[in-house]
């Protein structure tokens, strides 16, 4: 038993010092934190309007269409890591598969710029 103490103890040391850092670094912030709130620092950012308005209020829907946007173009360009990793296993269908689809990837992007999808007037 006390050989597993052992083992187990630069684990709890390890432990303690996260958790004590942890509440440091949390102390140190509530502490030395300045406490002056400018109405620029607490405005709504990135949706376009406050979150605490009527729920039936107009908005613009550009927002949400380059959230979109973004969304679709990363979780695309997050298939191209595994295939990378894979590369010399993939063989030439692999690659030409991938090929076929960046193209349809490249193809869609142009679509989006020439109905000006990404332009903000």
């Amino acid at each position: 038993m006390e050989y597993l103490l052992r083992e187990y103890l630069p684990i709890v040391v390890f432990l303690g010092l996260a958790i004590g850092l942890g509440a440091a670094l949390m102390l140190a912030a509530v502490v030395l934190a300045v406490r002056n709130p400018d109405p620029e620092k607490v405005s709504a950012y990135e949706c376009g309007f406050n979150a605490f308005d009527d729920a039936r209020m107009k908005f613009d829907v550009r927002f949400y269409l380059v959230a979109i946007l973004f969304i679709i173009f990363d979780l695309e360009i997050a298939f191209l890591f595994p295939w990378a990793v894979a590369f010399r296993d993939v063989g030439p269908v692999g690659f030409w598969s991938m090929i076929v689809f960046l193209a349809v990837l490249t193809i869609g992007f142009a679509y989006e710029w020439k109905k000006g999808a990404l332009e903000w007037d």
